[in-house]
């Protein structure tokens, strides 16, 4: 076994998070025990931060205790894992518009209480001020597909971030625009982060997701 980040390990040659809830799969993914240890095997295909982190991602702040504001929760795959790695100290505030995979990141819920699934508007991060309020924010982890995913990111990290903190964004081209190249969108998407954040890191997520590149960002200023 190899300790990759805090809390996150490769346990016979798969990333994964030690299993908060022992015996209990989220998405089918294979449990592995390793001296006496539950490990989930966290699916590359199905997780862009597991993604990022196969592509050689170079910082995850992410430990026991951390408080995460992920926007784009969807039914819970990935923030199943970040529950794992921050434990029943640490807190997810998920923030998705979709009533549909709400109901399905809910049943996740019952038993991590390390999530709590807000049902809002990204693009509107003052409709959930009332939850955030008492917590500093350790990381906002972005996969949104919406036209303006920069400008919904730079929103929630002015209002939710301390300066010296990291976001990921997970960028989907198609969901920007259809029809341009897939390298022009991504070179005035980059633009634009670059007006208030350091691109700390890129990563293209090819081949687990086509069309998809990670950023790790910190404020400017």
């Amino acid at each position: 076994m190899k300790k990759l980040f805090e809390e996150i390990f490769e346990v016979h040659g798969k990333i994964c998070t030690q299993n908060l809830i022992p015996g209990k799969r989220i998405y089918g993914e294979k449990l592995v025990q390793e001296k006496g240890i539950e490990y989930r095997e966290w699916d590359l295909f199905r997780s862009k931060l597991a993604g990022a982190i196969q592509k050689g991602l170079q910082q995850c702040p992410l430990q026991k205790g951390s408080v995460v504001l992920y926007l784009g929760i969807s039914e819970g795959t990935t923030a199943s894992h970040i529950s794992d790695i921050i434990g029943e100290t640490g807190i997810i505030f998920g923030v998705d518009l979709s009533q549909q995979t709400m109901k399905k990141l809910l049943t996740i819920c019952e038993s991590r209480t390390n999530i709590v699934p807000i049902l809002a508007d990204a693009n509107q991060p003052e409709k959930y001020q009332e939850y955030l309020e008492g917590f500093t924010v350790d990381l906002v982890y972005m996969d949104v597909s919406q036209k303006n995913q920069v400008e919904i990111l730079a929103k929630n990290v002015e209002k939710y971030l301390p300066k010296d903190k990291l976001a990921f964004l997970c960028l989907k081209a198609k969901s920007i625009s259809s029809t341009e190249d897939v390298n022009k969108v991504f070179e005035t998407a980059e633009k634009q982060l670059k007006e208030k954040f350091n691109i700390l890191q890129t990563l293209d997520l090819n081949p687990f997701d086509k069309d998809h590149r990670f950023y790790a960002l910190k404020q400017k200023g």
